[in-house]
């Protein structure tokens, strides 16, 4: 299953060659760090999606000595290590250029990335190859751009529930945050892997 994980940046050397100047662009631009840690940790495993879907890799993958259970392990399990790649590489380029950035931003950043990846990756093995890709992208910059929007009229008017996150202590609400990423991705994978199991190629 590891070398799963490690074909996607095999796959990717000259798409990684922009991954600096592309974080970099969104430093110079003074973008959030919570978007610029979001940004980076979509940069491989999406990208591998992108390339998979034109030339229809999992009739590949199919043919290997691997179970379909470890295929999509390999995605989720992939995913997850590439952000954390993505985040130290992020969280040093910030630094070099003198950006200033709080672990709560990468919280953040990561939290954001898990939650994108679990709605969407099961979208990847439901529609047709060649149509989702750009739907997803579409979808993330249309909630980029609309999200806080959405977030501070909901927040304005369901004053029950803000006030109850308020009242929380910060230890309680990261430790509730995080089980509850943890949860809706595990709840991801298992949805991935049933649709995966039942598919034909």
């Amino acid at each position: 299953m590891f070398n799963l994980i490690r074909r996607d940046v095999i796959l990717q050397k000259r798409q990684l060659l922009l991954f600096i100047p592309f974080i970099i662009f969104f430093i110079i631009m003074e973008a959030n760090p919570v978007l610029t840690f979001l940004i980076a940790s979509l940069f491989i495993p999406f990208n591998t999606y992108a390339y998979d879907e034109k030339v229809e890799t999992n009739i590949l993958l199919n043919s290997l000595p691997y179970t379909r259970t470890e295929i999509i392990a390999s995605r989720y399990l992939g995913a997850i290590i590439y952000m954390i790649l993505a985040i130290g590489v992020t969280s040093l380029t910030l630094f070099i250029f003198n950006k200033p950035f709080t672990m709560t931003e990468i919280a953040f950043g990561s939290s954001l990335f898990l939650l994108f990846a679990s709605f969407t990756f099961p979208l990847f093995y439901i529609f047709k190859p060649g149509y989702i890709f750009p739907v997803v992208l579409i979808s993330f910059l249309l909630l980029s751009a609309i999200g806080p929007t959405i977030i501070m009229f909901l927040a304005e008017h369901l004053t029950a529930i803000t006030d109850f996150i308020v009242n929380l202590s910060v230890p309680v609400l990261y430790v509730g945050a995080t089980l509850g990423v943890m949860v809706v991705y595990a709840i991801s994978w298992g949805i991935t892997n049933t649709i995966y199991q039942r598919k034909a190629f």
